[in-house]
């Protein structure tokens, strides 16, 4: 046990250079580091506390997340007293969602500061929004909830969240073209082909056909993430008749 509170508690001049990044990150001084450098501990560490419990960012992130949502969902209950119960859910799905949370993560370059067994280019792109829930987790554990909202207005509602462009903003064009196709009674159709890329990543190959014709094709890492890509061609070749 020692050791890990060694590691995580580590004030060496490279752990100091740790605690100075974090000061500029946090924008106040942290606490306990030892919740900071657990939310950058990734798991292919392998560390374990003196019970078995393993010590990396996941539990962190799980809590960063319901911190963030309970602060962002406050925000907007405030700032729109008009919003309804669905209303309020979709603006905080923007807000939250995977995509801006990466972003948020690739700003403040938390990558950077990862501890892992694992090459970072090997990382997926979800690692930045994982991190920054981590990272949003440790100050609530170490500063309680007052620094984490503080942290969160000034990271992520000052800068980002306008709800008049939020209002406007497409969480999901598969979803927003799926439901034209049901109302217009339009027949629909994803199709996976065969990718002759010379990617050495794997690629996956999307055709969307509406009433048999196909619409928009998509390439992309993931079937997932090609489907949403034809989906948003889709939607842009098809706008005058959707709107």
């Amino acid at each position: 046990m020692s050791v890990i509170r060694n590691i995580l508690n580590s004030r060496s001049s490279r752990g100091g250079n740790f605690f100075i990044a974090l000061q500029k990150i946090l924008g106040f001084n942290p606490k306990n580091i030892s919740y900071y450098r657990k939310a950058f501990t990734h798991r292919s560490l392998n560390i374990k506390d003196e019970k078995g419990n393993a010590i990396n960012y996941e539990r962190l992130e799980f809590l960063g997340d319901a911190m963030l949502s309970a602060v962002i969902a406050s925000h907007l209950f405030k700032a729109v007293p008009g919003g309804n119960e669905g209303y309020l859910t979709k603006m905080r799905s923007k807000i939250v969602s995977r995509k801006h949370l990466n972003e948020l993560g690739k700003d403040l370059e938390l990558i950077k500061y990862v501890k892992t067994n694992i090459p970072k280019e090997q990382f997926g792109v979800n690692i930045h929004g994982n991190l920054f829930e981590a990272l949003i987790g440790a100050i609530y554990l170490d500063r309680g909830y007052k620094y984490c909202k503080r942290f969160i207005y000034e990271r992520v509602i000052e800068p980002y969240i306008d709800i008049e462009q939020l209002e406007g903003k497409v969480i999901s064009y598969k979803s927003l073209l799926i439901e034209w196709c049901q109302k217009e009674k339009k027949e629909f159709d994803y199709e996976v082909y065969e990718d002759t890329g010379n990617d050495e990543v794997k690629h996956f190959a999307v055709k969307l056909r509406i009433n048999e014709r196909v619409v928009a094709k998509a390439r992309a890492t993931s079937k997932k993430k090609a489907e949403e890509k034809a989906s948003k061609r889709a939607y842009y070749a098809l706008q005058n008749k959707m709107s």
